[in-house]
């Protein structure tokens, strides 16, 4: 069984909750019998695919980036050509150039579509864009997303709720064995009480803005990991705070990253709007069986932590409760580890890679099982788009 993966970006141009959610599944597919390879842009592409994990990475040119959404004129090739010898297409959704690509390469092959997220941003973009975009999603064979959360809320799923399947993203354990026991050992020393931790990109929607006001008269430490657009104004947020109890530790490998996942006392995962759509960190923290403090907007980030149980819960935007949830977990170190030990099971429960793989691969045997209608007949009903056109 060979499945074509399609994505804007993807390993090792870009590290983001996307890609890796499309690394696990390319690796959790492949004990089922699925080979696995993904298409994506790169601006200095390699000749010859990369070979990354258990799987191939094949990149074409990427011409401009326009409104988040990387074009390129030499993809419509490749696509077509490894379209033609999958057995499964898998899109990555939301991407329009994608939708293009598909009805362009008229390859009749069955359509897996992972819904990761509504698009909340461009908001004017999306009016013109919204005729393309259900035509593709009525094209496709199966939609899946990743909790009952979004596919409550979204209203695009809601036009496609008899072909969407839940299924959660997946993390496998073993993947995050190697910590790095001298920096663990020194974050240890340096925050012997411990410390809240974020991990993510520095982009609008992760609400660190309303962490940093929430750290405002503190003295527990914050610890956040990564970069991004926002990260210049955050800084300067955080130095007109005056926080010192607030350290910006940057990038980091990921042995450093699952030592401090390892001491860390709590995951904050402040995201506030729905282009947060599961939050793969959050995903990070139960695994490592750490409480957790998010905000309630709809999507899977209250999939995954649940109020009370696995941690807290708050109001979006709202620094003062997401202050009081961090006073309490640091307080309260009892109900911090009952809330830890909560988490771990629900990970093993529902957001193991080899769940995941395992969900995939039956709807990948079941659909590659049906016979296609003719390329002819498949699309009689709809003109398919040229190059010329675009």
């Amino acid at each position: 069984m060979r499945v074509l993966h399609l994505f804007k970006t993807y390993q090792p141009d870009s590290m983001g909750g996307i890609e890796q959610t499309i690394f696990q599944l390319c690796e959790a597919c492949k004990p089922w019998g699925v080979e696995s390879s993904v298409l994506t842009l790169s601006r200095q592409p390699a000749a010859q695919p990369l070979r990354i994990a258990n799987h191939q990475v094949h990149q074409a040119k990427l011409d401009v980036n326009l409104a988040s959404t990387g074009l390129s004129r030499e993809v419509f090739q490749h696509f077509r050509h490894l379209a033609q010898e999958a057995d499964i297409v898998h899109y990555h959704f939301p991407w329009p150039l994608m939708d293009l690509l598909h009805f362009n390469a008229r390859h009749g092959k069955p359509s897996v579509l992972s819904y990761h997220s509504d698009i909340v941003r461009q908001r004017f973009l999306l009016q013109l864009y919204r005729p393309l975009m259900h035509r593709f999603l009525g094209a496709m064979d199966q939609i899946v997303t990743a909790s009952p959360n979004y596919l409550a809320t979204s209203d695009i799923l809601a036009r496609y709720r008899h072909k969407t399947q839940v299924i959660p993203y997946g993390l496998d354990k073993t993947g995050y064995n190697n910590i790095d026991p001298p920096r663990l050992a020194h974050w240890q020393t340096q925050f012997p009480d411990g410390f809240f931790l974020f991990v993510g990109v520095m982009r609008y929607y992760k609400g660190l803005h309303i962490l940093l006001d929430a750290c405002k008269d503190t003295h527990y430490p914050v610890l956040i990991v990564g970069a991004g657009p926002m990260e210049k104004r955050l800084r300067r947020q955080a130095d007109q705070l005056q926080l010192q109890n607030v350290h910006f530790v940057g990038p980091l490998p990921d042995a450093e990253k699952n030592a401090l996942l390892q001491a860390c006392r709590v995951l904050v995962f402040p995201s506030h709007l729905r282009s947060e759509a599961f939050g793969i960190s959050l995903l990070e923290g139960a695994m490592f069986g750490k409480p957790m403090i998010s905000s309630e907007i709809g999507t899977g980030t209250t999939y995954i932590n649940i109020h009370g149980e696995t941690g807290l819960v708050v109001p979006p935007s709202d620094a003062m409760a997401l202050r009081q949830a961090m006073q309490q977990l640091w307080k309260d170190q009892a109900l911090s580890t009952r809330m830890g030990q909560a988490a771990a099971q629900r990970y093993q429960d529902l957001f193991t890679a080899e769940r995941m793989g395992q969900s995939f691969s039956a709807i990948y045997q079941r659909l590659a099982g049906v016979p296609k209608l003719p390329l002819q007949a498949q699309y009689q009903t709809e003109r398919p788009i040229s190059e010329r056109e675009l």
